[in-house]
């Protein structure tokens, strides 16, 4: 019946801490936590298999220091007033990554370095659209994504 208790009993506490202690919200927060319990059954996902998770530390370390190094570099863009001569743009990267755990990491990735932004990805053609706010060489881009995350990717989930 709850297939995530904790998650239920939280969800409790917290609409008697929100609400007031009554009956009424009592009996209305456990109906809630029910089915919020069920919903997030509903969406588990399947758990991925990672046959080289020793490789996580490096994805990791790569990913913060193309963090920190993109930070830098748009705030030179702003700091400098570069930004009226940048030419932002729209690429799109064919990927080889098949894995939905995969395409999230990489997604999130993506995103979480300043200056792009993963914007959709397209099953037909496995191909994910990129905007990128100083797009000097798209070919560039490219290479970078596939050679940097997507073969890292590939290694640790397939």
């Amino acid at each position: 019946m709850l297939p995530y208790p904790l998650l239920s009993a939280s969800l409790v506490i917290m609409w008697l801490a929100l609400n007031g202690f009554t009956l009424g919200h009592l009996i209305l927060g456990c109906i809630v936590s029910v089915f919020a319990s069920w919903g997030m059954a509903a969406l588990r996902p399947v758990k991925p298999r990672l046959p080289k998770w020793y490789l996580l530390p490096k994805l990791v370390s790569i990913v913060l220091y193309d963090i920190v190094r993109s930070n830098i570099a748009v705030a030179s863009i702003l700091l400098t007033g570069r930004s009226k001569r940048i030419k932002s743009g729209f690429i799109t990267v064919p990927l080889e990554l098949e894995n939905p755990t995969a395409l999230a990491v990489l997604a999130v990735v993506v995103t979480s370095t300043p200056g792009t932004a993963w914007l959709e990805y397209n099953s037909l053609n496995k191909s994910v659209l990129i905007h990128v706010l100083d797009l000097v060489d798209e070919e560039a881009w490219r290479v970078l994504i596939k050679t940097r995350y997507e073969a890292l990717l590939l290694e640790i989930f397939e």
